[in-house]
């Protein structure tokens, strides 16, 4: 029978209190020095269309494209006729920007990433290699190394209810004074297809979620999470 590790005591070895977000690889991103340098990887969000202004500042104008105002595309970079960047945006190097996605505007786009037909990107932040392929909503998240979201899922970014996000992780509630904040993915994290990430959703390193899936709360690295409640270590 499998082991609700997400609930498990702070002491067991396989837990990752999330406040370390040790599963993101900093040197992964252009973002990384300054995530570091937070006490909780939310408080990005509503400073992060001013911070990428700034990031743009420090891009090789040999390298990148000024698209548009605020818009920057690497020259390696491929973005379809049909897709919309919205600024301020960075688009890295090798990433394919595919048919009618949709990036309103404060996304980090880094090096190889997918973004996929008819994806959403909102006040996020994509670190390399991120695959967001088909249907997805990215909303005031930040995804981590070659993190993968299957067709469909979606973070959901706002409560119904419109108060304030809240982290849940066991038998603690943790304040975000934030309205809007949607997911953090680990590195090489996989969520499955047609899974809803609810408002403060965070899930460590090398997880894999099954598909069909609606979460919320912390769900730590190495792990397969099978349903809200079951949650088994990898092996």
């Amino acid at each position: 029978m499998g082991e609700n590790v997400a609930s498990a005591n702070m002491e067991n070895s396989n837990f990752v209190p999330f406040e370390t977000f040790a599963f993101f690889d900093g040197s992964k991103s252009i973002a990384g020095e300054f995530l570091s340098g937070l006490n909780q990887m939310w408080e990005v969000f509503p400073l992060l269309a001013q911070k990428i202004a700034e990031w743009q500042k420090t891009l090789d104008r040999s390298e990148y494209t000024e698209v548009r105002e605020g818009v920057f595309v690497h020259k390696t970079a491929t973005v379809a006729p049909t897709a919309y960047l919205g600024a301020p945006c960075i688009i890295g190097a090798g990433t394919e920007v595919r048919h009618c996605a949709f990036i309103r505007g404060a996304a980090l786009v880094g090096r190889d990433c997918v973004v996929g037909n008819s994806v959403e990107l909102k006040n996020c932040i994509l670190f390399d290699g991120v695959q967001v392929p088909h249907y997805n909503y990215v909303g005031d998240s930040v995804l981590g190394y070659r993190a993968h979201m299957g067709a469909g899922s979606i973070t959901s970014n706002i409560k119904s209810d419109r108060t304030n996000v809240t982290v849940k992780c066991g038998d603690r509630r943790i304040q975000t004074n934030l309205r809007k904040f949607g997911a953090l993915i680990g590195d090489f994290a996989e969520i499955g297809c047609n899974c809803v990430l609810n408002p403060g959703t965070i899930v460590g390193a090398h997880t894999s979620v099954y598909p069909l899936l609606s979460l919320r709360g912390f769900y730590p690295q190495n792990c397969i999470v099978k349903s809200a409640e079951t949650v088994v270590p990898k092996h």
